[in-house]
């Protein structure tokens, strides 16, 4: 029954305003106006025998009204919020080397370094993991290179993934280790500043803050807000 009641925005709030008028001082509660006011009338027709209650009547009329004023609402204005998405920080490890399915690998939290060995297909099976280095956590970024060192064991060093890779899941380069070839691959950055950038860096021996790159010339306050969020300074 509740479809039957399917009314506009506008007519529900007409009608939900002549219904609070009825309690207008002075004025007398009357069911039929109530009922013409909440319901259509094609849906209940009340007998002019029974147009008048007692105050008891009145109040249980008056509840069950409500009650359909609630469900009408619930049923054609009522939008729950969407649970929020969970969010969280992609973490992109590159596996190399004596793995069976070497490539990049995208983690929900930090792995460590065997899980991300594991999620690589673990290693080939002449190798042999060895050692505590296995329970080192990783970084976002970071490369692992996994060297056949004898037939028991492996070798594995830990750098820094390609700049072109990094920039493609939008990961910042250290400002204190990219080439003039990694610069380049950056807006608005081109060949003669990034020999300035890297030339700068060797004078001062490293950058202490990317702010410092505002005081390279051909570096305006303009290009520096395009630039800084490609970069990171590793103390």
């Amino acid at each position: 029954m509740i479809s039957d009641f399917g009314m506009g925005n506008s007519e529900f709030i007409k009608r939900l305003k002549g219904f609070f008028a009825l309690f207008v001082p002075h004025s007398a509660l009357r069911i039929p106006h109530l009922a013409k006011l909440l319901i259509p009338q094609s849906v209940l027709r009340i007998p002019h025998s029974m147009r008048y209650f007692s105050v008891g009547q009145q109040s249980i009329l008056f509840l069950l009204a409500l009650l359909i004023l609630v469900l009408i609402y619930h049923k054609f204005y009522y939008r729950p919020d969407s649970p929020p998405e969970e969010v969280y920080q992609e973490i992109v490890v590159e596996v190399l080397g004596e793995v069976k399915n070497p490539g990049i690998y995208i983690f929900k939290d930090p792995p460590t370094l065997i899980e991300a060995v594991e999620k690589a297909g673990d290693l080939n099976e002449s190798a042999r993991f060895e050692g505590t280095q296995s329970s080192e956590v990783l970084e976002t970024g970071i490369l692992v290179n996994v060297s056949k060192e004898s037939s028991r064991g492996v070798r594995i060093t830990l750098g820094r993934m390609e700049a072109q890779k990094l920039l493609s899941f939008s990961i910042p380069l250290d400002l204190n280790r990219v080439s003039v070839e990694d610069l380049c691959l950056i807006p608005g950055i081109g060949q003669s500043l990034a020999r300035e950038i890297v030339t700068t860096r060797e004078k001062r021996r490293r950058f202490r803050s990317i702010e410092e790159l505002k005081s390279i010339k051909g570096i305006g306050e303009k290009n520096f807000d395009s630039i800084k969020s490609f970069f990171i300074v590793r103390l």
